[in-house]
């Protein structure tokens, strides 16, 4: 492999279908993680075994206190998570988040000499986030491209989003056919310590919906079962 990329790799359902997207395309993946005050580290243990089931070149964890910040029922725990569908942006939205994560992923790919980086943001099945459009993606491509010296140089940087026109049971057929395992992803949003999930928060609705779409057996692991 000659061609390097970083992958924002949550340890969650899109993000494990775009690591094998990016290795089935033929890249050298560099996984990039992050601690940003999220209720648990289930996510993150779910990251670091999917980055050694792909034999990543690297995983890096990124420590950022979103939780100094508040405002989301993610990283604030005075504010609970919604089990029932909303209205609009929910509450579960982290202000900024994906601003931050492509900062830290663009920085990292120009010490890499990598012109790809990989998000598995998604405008179909998601939840309402500013931060998951295509219009915010082209945007940042473009600040990326006139913000960096590979930029300027001529060293094209590449925001890639293979999910983001698909439906969550898209995906999952996608990431089958690629091999992934889901049993080892983490996608809800307030998931036990040992990863179970809770079957009732926005995430897990729109995760199990898309294996009923896609025609497989659910392999998460709830905590009623």
């Amino acid at each position: 492999m000659s061609k390097k990329a970083v992958v924002l790799l949550s340890g969650g359902l899109d993000s494990t279908t775009i690591l094998a997207i990016a290795r089935q395309q033929g890249f050298e993946c560099y996984a990039m993680s992050f601690c940003y005050g999220q209720r648990h580290e289930a996510e993150l243990l779910a990251a670091e075994q999917i980055a050694k089931q792909f034999e990543v070149a690297q995983q890096l964890l990124v420590p950022i206190d979103f939780s100094g910040i508040g405002g989301s029922a993610l990283t604030d725990h005075t504010i609970d998570v919604p089990e029932t569908p909303a209205q609009g942006i929910p509450i579960t939205y982290v202000p900024a988040r994906n601003t931050l994560f492509l900062s830290y992923a663009l920085g990292w790919a120009e010490v890499l000499g990598a012109q790809d980086i990989f998000i598995g943001v998604n405008a179909v099945d998601y939840s309402g986030y500013p931060d998951c459009r295509p219009a915010f993606i082209s945007a940042y491509e473009k600040m990326a491209n006139l913000a960096t010296k590979a930029g300027v140089e001529g060293q094209h940087m590449s925001i890639h989003t293979p999910l983001i026109d698909l439906s969550k049971g898209r995906i999952i057929q996608q990431g089958v056919a690629l091999g992934v395992n889901y049993a080892t992803t983490v996608s809800c949003y307030q998931a036990d310590a040992v990863g179970r999930a809770c079957g009732l928060c926005d995430s897990c609705r729109l995760r199990r919906q898309g294996f009923i779409e896609a025609g497989i057996v659910d392999p998460t692991r709830y905590v009623t079962s």
